[in-house]
């Protein structure tokens, strides 16, 4: 779910094969969550080469973005086709898909104004996730989260109030009416950070292996 600028280093700094991955999910297309597409397709043209099909799917616009930065990146690889299939599939709010089957609900999550943001709850194997994104605090993560294993929700700041990112004071006060049985806080900004003895809650680092 999501791959920014550094998802390809990060997978090999975790001795994680990158070619064993089947399809990334995005949440919306901010580049800290989208950019390190094009490593990857570069990855796997050259250094990982696969015959597979890779499938990109992520809120209305996710080709032409993908594309248009692919193009800005290497021009010339993107001038030719690839030598694997890359299939683009569309997230729409409450359109439940399954991909790889892997059960996926998207749903909107106050973030952008004018282009959509969406969390993601995913089930396999008899497990569920559901990942915040990038968001405002919402009532969805109440009602979503009442079944889950993991909650991957964002907390951006601490002091700082803004309708389009979770600050810490605001999450607690709600944290009672989260039923997941584990949550984990992600996108941790400089506020955040300068206070983790202060937190009560799981958060997110560099490597963090998870196990449901």
């Amino acid at each position: 779910m999501d791959a920014g600028p550094t998802v390809l280093a990060a997978l090999k700094d975790a001795g994680q094969p990158t070619d064993s991955i089947d399809f990334v999910l995005l949440s919306h297309l901010h580049g800290d969550h989208f950019a390190g597409l094009p490593f990857m397709i570069m990855e796997y043209l050259y250094e990982r080469p696969r015959s597979r099909e890779l499938v990109i799917a992520g809120p209305a616009g996710t080709e032409q973005r993908v594309m248009d930065l692919y193009r800005a990146m290497y021009n010339e690889a993107a001038s030719r086709p690839t030598s694997y299939p890359v299939r683009f599939q569309t997230l729409i709010a409450d359109s439940n898909v399954e991909i790889g089957g892997v059960a996926i609900e998207p749903f909107a999550v106050p973030h952008q104004v004018r282009e959509p943001s969406l969390g993601l709850k995913v089930r396999l194997e008899g497990k569920t996730i559901l990942y915040s994104g990038d968001s405002g605090w919402t009532e969805e993560f109440v009602r979503r989260t009442a079944d889950v294993d993991l909650f991957l929700c964002e907390c951006c700041y601490w002091d700082t109030k803004v309708d389009f990112h979770i600050n810490y004071p605001d999450f607690e006060r709600h944290r009672t009416r989260i039923g997941a049985r584990r949550i984990v806080l992600s996108h941790l900004g400089r506020e955040v950070l300068c206070k983790l003895d202060r937190i009560k809650e799981e958060c997110a680092r560099d490597g963090l292996v998870i196990d449901l």
